[in-house]
């Protein structure tokens, strides 16, 4: 648990039979001074599920924005997503890109970069009454964090069958020396247009993309984890040059690295360092698939 008075959030793992569709299940609770509101802006990041309570968050990204929800859906991005809220508790549920097929069964490249009233969207109907017992305020988080395994174990629809092919893209993905699609349509033993179709359908993505943000991210992640190192310290192998990292930084922060460098994060930065002590990853989208 991190808990540094304006942050605290306890993160679990997901229970052996469903930890192949999610990142982690997390409770986080917010206390600004006063009647203050924080803003901050999430990395992009695998799909996600967020229950609020309290204060509701304004969010925004891309062309997308979205206030007064206490249900929000976001697809897979290669976006920031900005927010301000006040005093609040929310429970997130972060999707891997099986279970985003599995539990929403949509195509995700079309609720890319993108937010989502829960109560409203038809296709994220089902996941509404899971809503309305996480903001019981008469349980605890223990039971709550039961309840959210009870529901995707027996009680959430499952669109289709697994399709293995999901968990082999997602595991070649990870893979740190990987610097072009044709290396990974071969490791997924894959041709690249059978490639791009299973990206776009259930990553959201090209594999280009997928890759560039691959390679973005962990540079983020090594930069938040300790900034005393620098851009310089934390550039990824893979980048040919620092114009080459600065061009990525513009596409998916919308930012140079100094802009973001020179910024507070008085949420994410909390919040990276306590899921990398708790669940061994900084961010979503370097989670291992189960």
């Amino acid at each position: 648990m991190s808990d540094d008075g304006l942050v605290a959030v306890n993160f679990y793992e997901p229970p052996k039979d469903l930890e192949r569709f999610f990142t982690t299940f997390y409770c986080v609770q917010i206390d600004p001074e006063g009647d203050d509101r924080v803003t901050d802006a999430l990395h992009p990041e695998w799909g996600n599920i967020r229950v609020f309570s309290g204060d509701l968050p304004n969010s925004k990204i891309g062309n997308s924005s979205l206030s007064g929800a206490d249900i929000t859906i976001t697809g897979p991005s290669s976006q920031p997503l900005d927010f301000t809220l006040g005093r609040s508790r929310l429970w997130g549920i972060g999707l891997l890109p099986l279970g985003w097929a599995t539990f929403v069964g949509q195509p995700a490249d079309q609720y890319v970069n993108a937010l989502f009233d829960g109560r409203t969207e038809t296709v994220f109907a089902h996941f509404a009454g899971l809503a309305d017992c996480l903001l019981d305020q008469n349980s605890t988080e223990e039971q709550q964090l039961d309840h959210i395994e009870r529901f995707f174990r027996e009680e959430a629809p499952r669109f289709g069958k697994e399709d293995h092919r999901i968990q082999k893209i997602h595991s070649v993905l990870l893979k740190p020396e990987l610097p072009h699609v044709s290396d990974m349509a071969e490791q997924c033993d894959l041709n690249q247009r059978t490639l791009e179709r299973l990206c776009r359908k259930h990553f959201g993505f090209t594999p280009k993309v997928l890759l560039r943000r691959q390679r973005f991210m962990r540079s983020v992640a090594d930069f938040m984890l300790d900034p005393s190192m620098g851009w310089i310290g934390a550039i990824d192998s893979l980048y040919f040059d620092q114009s080459h990292f600065v061009r990525d930084c513009q596409d998916f922060l919308g930012m140079s690295p100094s802009e973001y460098a020179g910024m507070d994060h008085p949420i994410i930065a909390s919040f990276v360092r306590e899921r990398m002590r708790a669940h061994g990853s900084a961010v979503q989208t370097l989670d291992k698939p189960g």
